[in-house]
């Protein structure tokens, strides 16, 4: 914004140096004055030359920062896909994992029923066994008693608890190997468990790790955004500025044709001395003295003064673009005694006359009723000093402005330290 101020201020610039080329041309400042007017017109047009070689610059450094951008968004959204990807994948494996840890804690469940099942058997075993043993026992007391049956009785049944003795090996081998498997199923249900657990955490990590991503993205598209909504709203200022130069232009072009056909009309007033017409900015402003149009302390127009207005109005009527305020201005000397009673202080008089010339263009200027208004300063707005007949001579007068009606931001409001009275 700071870029615009000073385009506008260099702008006003050059209007001011335009202005001051026209005043040249009607004889309204000296020829130095011309020249530094042109020279200040030709720095002018190199400092905004310059300005918009710096602008255009400060454009295509925001579209390469902008394709960067967009070059860093599609990367983080390539890593976005890779990310779910790999989440996907690990669930996958997550579900896989889930249904081998039911088939073996199955399996274990299975194994163990087996155990109890032995461990059952090896008591009923033992419990025979025992029986046995007791038998054999008895057989050894009969067999000491010398009964020679019992002895093929012991034979068999110390066979038999051979026989027994081996079963109960081979279940204390199987319960081992079935221990055994238990103990490799836990170790495998705790790497599982283990396994399960990474799973986990890293699912967390690409959760947390995704948020972050999206997170990022959506800071990129916002500052995308943001830099689109910058360059748009650089181009719309610019545009507007080029169509405000435009417009100011040709406002001054216009005021300068309205100042040369007044010029022309009022060309033997001014000769005398009695007339000025000056161009400031967007402003045009004739300076009446009041002997042109009134008698002292009169508001009523002198014939002569209505041949001048009669100009004035034929002009006047062709301007639809302007405002046009009618001023009425006084000297500081009091008002007579005997007009007292028509006009008691110059702020009346001076009002009196800004509306009767009001009037005299409505009525025979042909000038639109909407576009005048008058305004009495009495001796508030002075041009001279009032020590001299001379000065208080130049300090009477009626000033007609023109200004824009749609560049008054441009042009800057009016100044008034006087209390108005207009009429339309």
């Amino acid at each position: 914004m700071r870029q615009h101020t000073d385009w506008r201020h260099r702008l006003t610039i050059q209007i001011c140096l335009l202005a001051s080329v026209v005043m040249i041309a009607t004889g309204c400042v000296s020829t130095d004055t011309h020249q530094k007017a042109l020279d200040e017109l030709e720095k002018t047009k190199k400092q905004s030359a310059s300005q918009a070689a710096e602008m255009e610059a400060l454009k295509k450094k925001s579209k390469a920062d902008s394709d960067q951008l967009q070059q860093q968004l599609a990367g983080l959204q390539q890593n976005l896909d890779q990310e779910t990807t790999q989440r996907k994948t690990a669930e996958q494996q997550a579900v896989s994992l889930a249904q081998e840890r039911a088939a073996l804690e199955t399996r274990s469940g299975e194994l163990q029923s087996k155990l109890d099942s032995l461990e059952q058997e090896k008591g009923r075993l033992n419990s025979e066994l025992g029986s046995v043993q007791g038998q054999i026992k008895d057989l050894e007391e009969k067999m000491a008693s010398g009964n020679a049956s019992a002895q093929d009785q012991i034979t068999k049944l110390q066979q038999q608890a051979s026989e027994l003795e081996a079963s109960a090996a081979k279940l204390a081998q199987e319960r081992e190997q079935l221990r055994q498997q238990q103990s490799q199923l836990s170790a495998t249900l705790d790497q599982e468990r283990q396994r399960l657990k990474v799973e986990t955490d890293e699912k967390a990590r690409l959760a947390t790790e995704r948020e972050q991503l999206q997170q990022e993205q959506s800071q990129l598209s916002a500052s995308l955004d943001q830099e689109r909504q910058r360059l748009k709203a650089e181009a719309e200022e610019k545009a507007r500025l080029q169509s405000e130069r435009e417009a100011k232009e040709e406002e001054i072009r216009r005021l300068t044709r309205t100042q040369e056909e007044l010029s022309r009309s009022l060309q033997d007033e001014i000769a005398k001395g009695n007339i000025t017409i000056q161009q400031v900015r967007d402003r045009l402003t004739i300076n009446m003295v009041d002997r042109v149009l009134f008698d002292s302390g009169r508001a009523e127009i002198k014939p002569a003064g209505t041949k001048v207005l009669k100009q004035v109005g034929d002009v006047l009527n062709k301007v639809t673009d302007k405002q046009i305020r009618i001023e009425g201005h006084t000297d500081n000397v009091p008002i007579s005694t005997k007009l007292q009673d028509r006009y008691k202080t110059n702020w009346e008089l001076s009002t009196a006359r800004a509306t009767t010339v009001v009037r005299f263009l409505i009525d025979q200027g042909g000038v639109q009723p909407q576009a005048l208004s008058a305004v009495g300063y009495a001796d508030t707005h002075p041009i001279a000093a009032n020590d001299s007949d001379q000065g208080r001579a130049s300090n009477r007068r009626i000033e007609i402005v023109l200004y824009p009606k749609d560049l008054q931001n441009i042009a800057g409001p009016p100044v008034q330290t006087a209390i108005p009275t207009s009429v339309h």
